[in-house]
């Protein structure tokens, strides 16, 4: 039962992460976008991608790796790595909860920033992605 509950938790992991990807990379286009059909274009696609594939991915990601760290919460918690693992998926939260509201900007046509601001935005994901999967795989720093 535990490598099904892995293998969609990590299903999961990778569709939330193609939201956080993308959503940024649609907040480049859209901040470049001068015409009113490909603003209002990139507003649906923007919505539909936050809330039909990201925040869906992002929730059964956390409930498939709650129900991953309840097959042995004593065991896991003693380690070192998951705590900072966590620590970081709640940064990960932090980041797709402020694409959320930079979404929000975008749809009442409130966009303070240029597309330059998006493209930097858009390598973060990164950063969190190669240090989990990391910490989940090699889990470094043991037992505390």
């Amino acid at each position: 039962m535990m490598l099904w509950v892995k293998a969609f938790h990590l299903i999961f992991m990778v569709t939330w992460f193609c939201g956080l990807f993308y959503l940024p990379r649609l907040f480049v286009y859209h901040a470049m976008a001068e015409d009113r059909i490909s603003i209002e274009r990139f507003k649906i696609m923007e919505r539909k991608l936050y809330f039909g594939i990201t925040t869906p991915g992002a929730l059964l990601t956390l409930i498939f790796g709650i129900w991953l760290i309840s097959f042995n919460v004593h065991g896991y918690m003693q380690n070192i790595w998951l705590h900072i693992k966590l620590t970081l998926i709640v940064l990960l939260l932090v980041y797709h909860v402020y694409l959320g509201k930079l979404w929000l900007d975008f749809k009442h046509d409130r966009n303070r920033h240029s597309h330059v601001f998006y493209r930097i935005l858009n390598e973060i994901p990164v950063v969190f992605l190669v240090a989990i999967v990391i910490l989940a795989v090699v889990k470094p720093f043991g037992l505390i």
